[in-house]
C-alpha cells in the first residue's frame, strides 16, 4: 500500500483566514468546570492535582470545546497540552455517543484525533499526559514516532485507536504499510508548528491535511505565527480565533540571568560547582561528541550526569529524560536537540556551557527552567574569545548584564540566583 493510497480521499479546500482577535491577558485564574471541560477531566485533574488552568488554556479551551478552529501563540512549557488535549478528548468522547459507533477500545488504525509534533520526546510527552486522560473517557490513545520498534507501534494499532500521537515521518510510514489510516480524523493538532517548519516537516504536514475525508477542527499551537505557520493556517483553517498569551520578553523577564567569563582549564569544573548546589542542572552543548565529553568529565569529578542528543538510542534517551525528571539523575547534558518542546519539571539552572548559536536559540534552551510561572537561572559560561558574541546575543535580547569573570572555587557559585553582577564587576 502506497501513501497515496493510506490518504487517499477529498482534497481539503483552502480556507479564508478569521479576523478574530487576538487576546494576550488573561488576568483571572479560571477552574476547568468553568471553561466547560467534563466533569469525568476535571476529577482526574483534581486527583493530579490540577484545579486551575493556566492562561493558555483559560484562552483557547472554549473555543476548542465549541468546535473552532484556533490558533494559539505560546511558548514551550506554557501548558499547550491540555490546551488541546481535553478538548480533543472531550469532543472525541462525545462524537463517538453521538454516532452510537461501537469504538471500544477504539478501531485498528482509523484515529478519530490526531495530534502531530516534531520529534519523538514531545511524542512521548504529550502522550503521557493525554494517555490517563483518554482512559477516563474509556478513549485508547496511542504513540508513534521514529527510533522505536515499528513492529511494537503496529501491535498498539490494531488492538484499537481513538487518539494518535505522532511525528510526521513515522505516521507515513505507518500509513505506507497499511497499518493508520486518516479517513476518520475529526480533530487535527498540530504543536509546534514554527519547530516543524525549522525541521522541514511543513511538506508531510501538507500532505496528511490534504488527505483529511470528514470535516474537522485544527489546533495549532506555536511559538510563532508567521512565514510557512501563517501560510498554513491561511490555506488550511477555517476562519480561526486567534490567542496569544506570551512573548519572549515575558519568557527573559522570568529568568536570572548570570554570564560567567571563565578559563578553558577551569571550565569543567565552573560547571561542577554551579551543579553541585542545585537539584536538576541541565547543561547545553553545541555538538553530540561534545555532549558524551562533558558526561565523561563531569563523572569525573564525581557528578552523576547523562547525555541526550540524536545518536543516542531511543530508549537510551527515554531513560535519560525518565530519571533527570524524577530526579534520579541530577545533570543532563543535550544538544539542541531537547532545546524545544520537552516539559521537564523543576529544572534548578541551564547552563549554557557552549553559548547558543543566536538569541532565540538561547531563548528556546533557557526557556526549560523557567516554565508555567516558575522562575528560573540560566547561566552562560563565556571564553574570552567568545565575549563579543555572548554581548550581541545580550543586545538582541534586550539585556544588560555584566559579564564577570569567575573560577571554581568562587564561593558565589553556590547561589547565584542570590547574587547581583554589579556594571562595575564586568570584563568590559
Amino acid at each position: 500500500m502506497t501513501v497515496e493510497s493510506l490518504f487517499s480521499g477529498n482534497d481539503a479546500g483552502e480556507a479564508d483566514r478569521g479576523e478574530s482577535p487576538v487576546g494576550d491577558t488573561y488576568e483571572t485564574a479560571r477552574t476547568f468546570d468553568s471553561l466547560g471541560v467534563a466533569e469525568e477531566l476535571t476529577k482526574a485533574l483534581a486527583d493530579q492535582g490540577i484545579t486551575t488552568a493556566f492562561p493558555i488554556q483559560s484562552l483557547t479551551i472554549a473555543d476548542a470545546l465549541a468546535g473552532r478552529d484556533v490558533c494559539g501563540k505560546a511558548k514551550t512549557g506554557s501548558g499547550k497540552t491540555l490546551a488541546f488535549g481535553l478538548p480533543l478528548l472531550q469532543r472525541s468522547a462525545a462524537s463517538i455517543a453521538a454516532s452510537g459507533a461501537d469504538r471500544h477500545g477504539g478501531q485498528p488504525g482509523r484515529p478519530l484525533a490526531l495530534v502531530l509534533l516534531p520529534t519523538r520526546e514531545l511524542a512521548v510527552q504529550v502522550y503521557d499526559v493525554i494517555e490517563p486522560l483518554a482512559a477516563t473517557l474509556g478513549l485508547r490513545a496511542v504513540a508513534v514516532y521514529g527510533g522505536a520498534d515499528i513492529e511494537r507501534q503496529v501491535a498498539k494499532l490494531r488492538k484499537g485507536v481513538d487518539v494518535i500521537i505522532a511525528t510526521p515521518g513515522r505516521l507515513i510510514d505507518l500509513g505506507d504499510r497499511g497499518e493508520l489510516t486518516v479517513a476518520d480524523v475529526e480533530t487535527l493538532v498540530l504543536d509546534e508548528a514554527d519547530r516543524m517548519a525549522d525541521m522541514g516537516f511543513m511538506p508531510q504536514v501538507e500532505w496528511v491535511l490534504r488527505r483529511l475525508e470528514r470535516p474537522h477542527q485544527t489546533l495549532l499551537f506555536s511559538a510563532t505565527l508567521d512565514g510557512a505557520v501563517d501560510r498554513l493556517v491561511t490555506r488550511y483553517l477555517n476562519d480561526p480565533v486567534f490567542h496569544e498569551v506570551a512573548s519572549s520578553t515575558q519568557t527573559v523577564a522570568a529568568m536570572e540571568h548570570r554570564f560567567l567569563q571563565i578559563h578553558q582549564m577551569d571550565k569543567v569544573k565552573v560547571a561542577v560547582a554551579i551543579c553541585n548546589a542545585q537539584e536538576k542542572s541541565l547543561i547545553f552543548v553545541r555538538t553530540k561528541r561534545g555532549a558524551d565529553k562533558l558526561v565523561e568529565q563531569l563523572e569525573r569529578e564525581g557528578l552523576r550526569a547523562a547525555a541526550i542528543h540524536g545518536d543516542l538510542r531511543q530508549a537510551n534517551r527515554e531513560r535519560a529524560l525518565a530519571d533527570f525528571g524524577s530526579g534520579k539523575l541530577p545533570v543532563l547534558v543535550a544538544t539542541d536537540v531537547a532545546a524545544r518542546g520537552l516539559h521537564i519539571e523543576g529544572v534548578d539552572v541551564v547552563i549554557h556551557y557552549d553559548p547558543p548559536e543566536d538569541h532565540k536559540a538561547y531563548l528556546h534552551r533557557s526557556g526549560r527552567t523557567a516554565r508555567a510561572g516558575r522562575a528560573g537561572v540560566v547561566v552562560t559560561l563565556v571564553l574570552w574569545n567568545q565575549v563579543v558574541e555572548a554581548e550581541v546575543i545580550q543586545r538582541r535580547l534586550g539585556l544588560r548584564i555584566p559579564i564577570v569573570e569567575m573560577f571554581s572555587n568562587d564561593p558565589r557559585l553556590a547561589d547565584l540566583a542570590a547574587w547581583t553582577p554589579l556594571p562595575e564587576e564586568s570584563v568590559l
